[in-house]
């Protein structure tokens, strides 16, 4: 349950943004979920903790949080009056996905002068004029996560990609037509349930909730574009509006009508 929420977002006209996310939130709790995109997260007040990779971590409010894409995490607050966050979504221009593995085994950073220069960018991300000033500081940025990240070496022999990772393929390539589970088990050469279960072992995350994450990243998106809530259900693979909102809401914290008008 959301008792308090007051959210905003939008897509500027800067290369590599995905979406901009501001939110305060006293209850919501998010539940496990991934992105495509790489998450800089700040909190202004309060603070977050989160399971990411099967560990525990915390953002506070010195602290600047990169969250790789394609890994599940979760976010509740730490403080009973809940958290203020600002959140980044990046794709990879900004950072190679070669630093998925450390960013992953370490995605919080005590650094306060990144923590300043990702609340700058943000400053200037909400100007209209100072798209020039935002790339500048995002190009600072990018270069001070790349000396935190070491990507790890690459194993001598790569390691062999099993049903899980099939199973993930076909659910990206089936994200709005959606795929049924004994249709993807054939297609692996799996049993069902052996396929739910290597999945959720390899990932941290059920293939439904993976698909459904997905699918509310995609709305984000369509949202953002300025298509409408209903017609965006139907694009981003959901049954209808009541679908999309049920998931988005768990998800996101909040409505699609709400994240569009914060948006407009």
């Amino acid at each position: 349950m959301v008792s308090s929420e007051r959210t905003r977002a939008w897509r500027p006209p800067v290369a590599g943004v995905v979406e901009v996310f501001h939110a305060h939130f006293t209850e919501h709790a998010y539940p496990m979920h991934v992105h495509d995109a790489w998450t800089l997260l700040i909190v202004d007040d309060g603070a977050i903790r989160y399971d990411l990779n099967r560990h525990e971590h915390g953002t506070l409010a010195d602290t600047v949080s990169l969250l790789p894409p394609h890994i599940p995490h979760n976010g509740s607050p730490a403080t009973p009056h809940g958290f203020r966050k600002r959140v980044l979504y990046l794709d990879d221009t900004h950072l190679d996905l070669d630093y998925i593995g450390s960013a992953a085994d370490g995605p919080d950073f005590a650094d306060p002068l990144l923590r300043r220069r990702v609340g700058q960018v943000h400053t200037a991300l909400g100007r209209r004029g100072d798209e020039l000033e935002a790339e500048s500081r995002l190009a600072l940025i990018a270069e001070r996560l790349r000396l935190h990240l070491r990507p790890r070496e690459p194993a001598a022999i790569a390691p062999v990609r099993g049903v899980a990772h099939g199973l993930r393929d076909l659910l990206d390539e089936n994200l709005i037509r959606g795929i049924t589970l004994d249709a993807a088990a054939k297609q692996v050469h799996a049993h069902p349930s052996h396929l739910v279960r290597a999945f959720t072992r390899t990932f941290g995350i059920p293939p439904h909730q993976y698909l459904m994450s997905r699918r509310v990243d995609h709305a984000r998106r369509l949202l953002l574009d300025g298509h409408p809530p209903a017609a965006v259900a139907l694009a981003a693979g959901f049954y209808d509006q009541p679908h999309l909102t049920r998931h988005f809401r768990r998800i996101v914290g909040t409505t699609p009508a709400r994240f569009a008008r914060s948006h407009a």
